[in-house]
């Protein structure tokens, strides 16, 4: 089994993750490629002591990227975008 701080590695930040975020309170995060819908939301609510809705995940197949003649391919990663319940929000960005 998979510590809590290896399903969940990151939080994605960008516009879309944003607007989002603010519209319906679902927030981002990069997982392990290897975890499911439960293990991502027992790892967000322990994490955040959150409720959590509703885990949507998807793969994101990687780019090829080219430098000079060389081709290369960047490796997949999976996104999982997690729906809180009302009332419950993540302060992703903290002022210390």
């Amino acid at each position: 089994m998979k510590s809590l701080y290896q399903v969940v590695i990151r939080p994605v930040i960008s516009e879309k993750a944003d607007s989002m975020r603010e519209g319906a309170a679902v927030y981002t995060f990069e997982v392990h490629p290897d975890a499911n819908k439960i293990e991502v939301k027992q790892a967000v609510e322990s994490i955040f002591q959150v409720k959590v809705e509703q885990v949507r995940t998807v793969v994101v197949r990687g780019k090829i990227k080219r430098v000079g003649k060389t081709a290369g391919k960047k490796k997949n990663w999976k996104k999982a975008y997690v729906t809180l319940q009302q009332g419950h929000s993540i302060d992703l960005f903290q002022t210390a």
